[in-house]
């Protein structure tokens, strides 16, 4: 089976549907899994994550929110549901994470585009240096946008400490209104089709992430 996702592929339109899911592999599960009443031992369909060991799904877990992300961008536009780990499997090579004694520091943007590049003929750019009113731009070139926000964007009237730390797949920028999915939203609403007005999603936005799979031959 091929991964790659190709040119014609990734210029499918914007109502194209994204597929929505969890970097704890059951939706339903999250809000269990914040609030620490359920471990992710007690997750039983951490085989559909791609792990070789339900040691491998632990580890991991709280660390795949971009690989998530590229999950639902490949199922939306080839068809094909790429199991995360095979995913951040194959990504380790290029240095998209990286291992720092029991610590694993990623997702590392430059190297992750590199295998996006070379594995998957996914076209992407690495985006520094934003505003949240520059995603509806990267949209106009490039079909999703990977962007690094506060995970407390769960919960959107908060304010957060600090910006950045997780990663979203915005799908869409209309009329001052982002919609994205969160791979670790805690309910529906906070999961799939978010949408928050552009302002309120700022404070959360660290100014970066990847812009993926271009809609201009200029980008591919």
């Amino acid at each position: 089976m091929s991964f790659a996702a190709n040119k014609k592929s990734s210029r499918m339109p914007v109502e194209q549907r994204v597929p929505y899911f969890s970097q704890w592999e059951s939706p339903s599960s999250a809000p269990d899994i914040l609030s620490g009443e359920k471990d992710l031992r007690d997750i039983d369909v951490w085989p559909e994550s791609g792990a070789l060991s339900q040691a491998e799904f632990i580890e991991w877990a709280n660390h795949v929110c971009g690989m998530c992300c590229l999950k639902m961008a490949l199922a939306a536009t080839t068809g094909e549901v790429v199991p995360v780990l095979e995913l951040t499997r194959r990504s380790m090579p290029y240095g998209a994470y990286v291992r720092e004694g029991d610590n694993i520091r990623g997702l590392i943007y430059a190297p992750f585009v590199e295998f996006l590049k070379q594995e998957l003929n996914v076209s992407a750019q690495v985006r520094v240096e934003l505003i949240a009113d520059d995603i509806a731009h990267e949209l106009r070139r490039y079909r999703f946008f990977i962007a690094s926000v506060h995970p407390g964007i769960r919960h959107p009237d908060n304010v957060p400490p600090r910006t950045g730390g997780h990663l979203v797949l915005v799908t869409a920028v209309e009329q001052g209104v982002i919609t994205f999915h969160n791979p670790s939203g805690h309910n529906e609403a906070t999961q799939s089709y978010v949408q928050l007005p552009v302002t309120q999603f700022a404070r959360f936005f660290a100014g970066r992430g990847v812009a993926l799979m271009s809609l201009t031959t200029q980008d591919a």
